[in-house]
């Protein structure tokens, strides 16, 4: 779960409009995430690049007489700030957040595994029934344009009705044109529409790569074989398969393997923040300082600090945590940088000491 530590600042200003105004005369200019509780009703959420200014116009001028304490956390990035309100309004909102924060859930294309003829829909809500969950996408329309696409590499069915197969089923075009295995009719059994919804599966989870690959050996095999129609037809399903990929979001992954960092800028001067993607879920925010100072490289103390231990949160929680940072990542005011990986076996530690120090660097 993501949550927000202690506030940096704090006063409870009883009244005393001058001495509230003394207090925020001291208080630093700065990036912060604030919360004003009142005397009665619910509290006043905000972030600010300049708190003192946003504070003294708040609370001297509108909530002077009402507010009962003021807090701030300092914050370095605007990944920091949006994570930080997140928290501070799950808490104090547990029954609106959302809304107060316009946290907007992204698409996902899911193959719906449950069914005994799995089939894809493009979907904004996780689940807990067995699926695939491929994203997140910029946009629904993002979405619907990829799994349209993707479809058209294989043959799993397009409605979404609940099948009841008969040999005397109407059918659809997609079975006339051979784009579906007609499963409705009984051309093909369970398991052998089965087998076609895994290599489906394997796609998405693959990012791709599973066809991809087999396209690749198979033209090489006819190749070598002299067989150059085959290899002709494969090289064409390999650029089809490739204009597929190249409709892929940049965060778009089957998200029980989404891994990333985040890297962007600490509060203070000389230090990063580092923010693990664990299967989708954000991990606690470790602090990285580029001057350690024990003689210690920073590859390997980057190394210590991916060991983990890393927590996996409940579908509504990590739904949240995939919205929060896709609103981050295709956003226009993005800051820091974001760092994909594999597996935590395969963390890129040179691209990510290079990424530490430019982010210190500003």
């Amino acid at each position: 779960m993501l949550e927000a530590g202690p506030p940096d600042w704090e006063c409870e200003p009883e009244g005393d409009s001058a001495h509230l105004e003394a207090v925020l005369a001291e208080l630093p200019n700065r990036p912060a995430v604030y919360k004003i509780s009142l005397h009665t009703g619910d509290p006043y959420l905000g972030r600010t690049h300049v708190l003192r200014r946003r504070l003294r116009r708040l609370v001297t001028q509108r909530l002077a007489a009402s507010a009962a304490r003021i807090e701030a956390w300092w914050t370095g990035s605007q990944l920091d700030a949006l994570l930080t309100l997140y928290a501070l309004a799950r808490r104090a909102f547990p029954a609106s957040y959302r809304r107060r924060i316009r946290l907007r859930m992204p698409a996902y294309i899911k193959l719906i595994l449950s069914n005994p003829f799995p089939r894809t829909v493009v979907t904004a809500s996780l689940g807990r029934s067995p699926a695939v969950y491929y994203g997140p996408f910029r946009s629904r329309a993002a979405a619907e344009r990829m799994e349209g696409e993707a479809l058209g590499l294989f043959q799993i069915r397009r409605c979404a009705d609940d099948l009841e197969p008969r040999p005397d089923h109407p059918g659809c075009i997609y079975g006339e044109m051979n784009l579906c295995l007609r499963p409705c009719q009984q051309a093909v059994s369970i398991d052998e529409y089965r087998h076609e919804a895994d290599r489906v599966a394997e796609f998405f989870r693959s990012g791709g790569r599973s066809a991809l690959d087999s396209a690749v050996d198979a033209r090489e095999r006819s190749s070598a074989e002299m067989l150059f129609e085959e290899a002709a037809r494969e090289h064409k399903r390999i650029e089809k398969i490739e204009g597929v990929l190249g409709l892929r979001d940049a965060l778009a992954a089957d998200i029980g393997r989404l891994h990333g960092v985040a890297i962007t800028r600490a509060p203070g001067d000389g230090a990063a923040d580092l923010r693990f993607v664990h299967g989708g879920t954000w991990q606690p925010p470790i602090r990285f300082e580029t001057a350690g100072g024990t003689g210690v490289s920073m590859d390997s103390r980057l190394r210590e600090a991916a060991e983990g231990p890393w927590t996996e949160a409940h579908p509504r929680e990590r739904q949240e945590h995939l919205a929060l940072l896709a609103r981050w990542f295709y956003s226009s005011w993005r800051d820091g940088e974001w760092i994909p990986f594999d597996s935590f076996d395969a963390i890129p530690y040179r691209k990510l000491v290079r990424a530490v120090s430019r982010v210190v660097r500003g």
